[in-house]
């Protein structure tokens, strides 16, 4: 991904489904981390801190197939 970014894609597609990727990972990651000991915190409602788990990682699978689909076309082209 860094790779990625780091060439500047020209195509919006890309540009899209790559921060759709880093964002959802930096948000999967915030999220997970709500659920570790060192940092208990009674308010904590671990069930929608689940469902926020599995958004992000619904996420990331979505921009990853994207990426994988408008990169297939391309080198196919």
């Amino acid at each position: 991904v860094q790779l990625l970014l780091s060439q500047k894609p020209k195509s919006e597609l890309v540009r899209t489904s790559l921060r759709l990727l880093t964002s959802s990972a930096y948000r999967l990651q915030s999220e997970c981390k709500k659920t570790l000991p060192v940092e208990p915190c009674p308010t904590t409602d671990i069930q929608l801190v689940t469902q926020q788990v599995i958004q992000c990682a619904y996420d990331i699978a979505k921009a990853a197939k994207q990426l994988v689909t408008i990169t297939t076309k391309e080198n196919n082209n």
